[in-house]
């Protein structure tokens, strides 16, 4: 199997992805992060730059990590991969589910001439989301887009309760894959300790709620 890079957010997407990758032969050589050059947070996730640092470390796989601008994201991820293409790479991970998502994923890799690997790609939402508590893995809510999801939502665990009151929401994919929701990842089969989260408070920013992670350990 080739060795790859996995496009990573920190969220529950791309880290059952990587999982799968892996389950599937591939090595996976980093993860790849992109955070907004205006304030050092993961785009839409709204994490800090240093909890991705960190859950890459209980993770144990290196953290390539890249400001980025929005006019200019597309170029600046393709210079990304293409400056460790020389390491070997074959591939990239991404963690989209639903097939006209990965258009972006296909056109980016097919330009630079490796492999778009989309191991969740095709599958259901609640299939997807079952799969991944099930492994063990552990995630809280850090986004909401605020007309769909109040800030009550933020820092909710994703387990089985979770799931049966997302399902109420027939507009809402389960996984939010329509960016209703985003995720952190604190725990699970991949890492070696939990990520504790210690303190924080919910902000309101650009019609979305942000749970803004202070201490953690």
């Amino acid at each position: 199997m080739s060795k790859v890079v996995i496009s990573w957010s920190g969220g529950k997407d791309s880290c059952l992805a990587c999982y799968k990758a892996m389950s599937m032969g591939y090595e996976v050589h980093c993860l790849i992060n992109t955070v907004s050059q205006e304030n050092k947070r993961v785009r839409f996730h709204g994490i800090k730059n240093t909890l991705l640092q960190r859950q890459a470390q209980v993770i144990g796989i290196p953290l390539l990590q890249r400001e980025t601008t929005s006019d200019g994201y597309e170029q600046e991820f393709k210079q990304t991969v293409i400056s460790i293409i020389p390491d070997g790479i074959g591939g990239v991970v991404f963690g989209d589910i639903f097939l006209h998502m990965r258009k972006w994923a296909d056109k980016v890799c097919g330009e630079l001439g490796v492999q778009a690997i989309e191991p969740l790609c095709g599958r259901s939402s609640e299939e997807i989301y079952l799969e991944f508590i099930g492994l063990g893995f552990e995630a809280i809510v850090v986004t909401t887009k605020a007309n769909l999801l109040g800030d009550e939502w933020l820092g909710r665990r994703l387990n089985k309760n979770f799931f049966e009151d997302i399902r109420r929401y027939k507009h809402i994919d389960v996984c939010g894959e329509n960016g209703e929701y985003h995720t952190f990842v604190t725990d699970g089969p991949l890492f070696s300790r939990r990520i504790e989260i210690c303190e924080f408070q919910k902000i309101m920013r650009d019609g979305h709620w942000f749970l803004d992670i202070g201490r953690y350990q």
